[in-house]
């Protein structure tokens, strides 16, 4: 027997190993652009890596999560974000014996069009781009892997699976795309649904550590939340007298643990009653598999909703938010009236995409600092 597994040999086993409704890589409905399959990396797997190697992916380390990058440096960005997301996903595809190679590959790529300065740069460039066909992360992180990304000679993007893609696009697609896109089914595949929740879990949790860290949320205001106050009391049952930032850790990693937990058995029941018997079936049911039990999705909600009253708008984050959304919007304008000024990669699009949609995808694909210094050169020079 060869000491090499090479690709048809790990199909194989996918189809062994995987549960019936799981995407099999051998089945995927491929990419935009034929290429020969790789002799030892299943198509996900090079999704995957493609994904890891680009230049948005890289970006994302200087992108916002809820503080701007120099805010301080323990605090997530989309990078980090990304990566505890992406770890999530490919525990839950474990459990529930799904394609961990699919789920990682779409919670890699989620978040590649996110504007610099997080949400506020996205309401920006929405409210922009209202005449020009709008702005949206999702749409914007199809529009990287499909068409700006250049690394290849024989295409635009990336060139990605169709499976991948339609984890990206989320919710179907209602706007011009240049490319055809995945049809809009009723469901998208388990692997899809399970990145969708594998995002939720990771920022709820990270954004509760960071808010604590920065103060702006305290262990009080939370004391009042069932789901955070009785995670905390067990864990301290559990290990007793320690230190304060132990025992916030030890929250949030329990928090996790239990919100992962539900996840994974709870769609395991629901899969068990549906029983579909591939992603077909999957993409035809009436509603989604990959869910919170009814208990636990009310408790998850009491808590989001408490970070977006006492976090996301806190005095603090709204504050940052101002400077940022200036920055965004003189950016757009300075480069509509001043076009020399843009690189030549993007004036050649001009023709092809538009020269607003052109800007806005110039201007989404900054990090914040280079957005921020930017902003300060040209605003000294006039």
């Amino acid at each position: 027997m060869s000491a090499l597994r090479d690709r048809p040999a790990y199909e194989r086993e996918e189809r062994e190993r995987l549960a019936p409704a799981a995407v099999k890589s051998a089945d995927s409905r491929g990419r935009l652009s034929p290429e020969p399959e790789h002799a030892y990396r299943t198509a996900f797997q090079r999704d995957r890596d493609r994904i890891v190697h680009s230049r948005a992916f890289r970006r994302l380390e200087y992108k916002t999560q809820v503080f701007v990058y120099h805010e301080g440096d323990h605090h997530r960005n989309r990078l980090t974000h990304t990566l505890e997301a992406s770890q999530i996903a490919r525990t839950l595809a474990r459990i529930l014996r799904l394609n961990e190679e699919l789920a990682e590959a779409i919670v890699l790529a989620h978040d590649l069009g996110h504007t610099p300065f997080g949400h506020a740069g996205e309401r920006v460039l929405s409210d922009l781009m209202k005449s020009w066909g709008d702005f949206d992360h999702n749409r914007q992180s199809l529009r990287i892997v499909d068409l700006l990304e250049e690394r290849y000679p024989g295409f635009r993007g990336l060139n990605l699976t169709y499976e991948t893609r339609e984890g990206i696009l989320k919710h179907g697609c209602d706007w011009d795309h240049p490319v055809p896109v995945p049809v809009a089914t009723a469901q998208p595949s388990l692997e899809a649904q399970v990145a969708d929740h594998a995002d939720e879990i990771a920022y709820t949790n990270h954004d509760l550590d960071d808010g604590l860290r920065a103060g702006l949320i305290t262990l009080e205001q939370l004391e009042e939340i069932p789901l955070w106050r009785d995670t905390r009391h067990r864990v301290r049952e559990a290990h007793g007298d320690v230190r304060e930032r132990i025992l916030r850790a030890q929250t949030i990693i329990a928090l996790i643990n239990q919100l992962v937990t539900d996840l994974a058995r709870e769609s395991g029941r629901r899969l068990e009653r549906a029983a579909p018997t591939d992603v077909v079936a999957v993409r035809a049911l009436p509603e989604r598999i990959i869910g919170f039990s009814g208990a636990q999705r009310a408790r998850l909600a009491e808590l989001k909703q408490f970070l977006s009253e006492h976090f996301y708008h806190h005095p603090t984050v709204l504050e940052m938010s101002a400077p940022a959304e200036r920055v965004i919007g003189d950016l757009f304008h300075h480069y509509r009236e001043q076009r020399g000024q843009l690189p030549v990669h993007v004036r050649d699009r001009f023709e092809i995409d538009g020269v607003e949609r052109a800007i806005a995808d110039y201007v989404a694909g900054m990090t914040d600092r280079f957005a921020l210094q930017e902003h300060a050169r040209w605003a000294a020079e006039t």
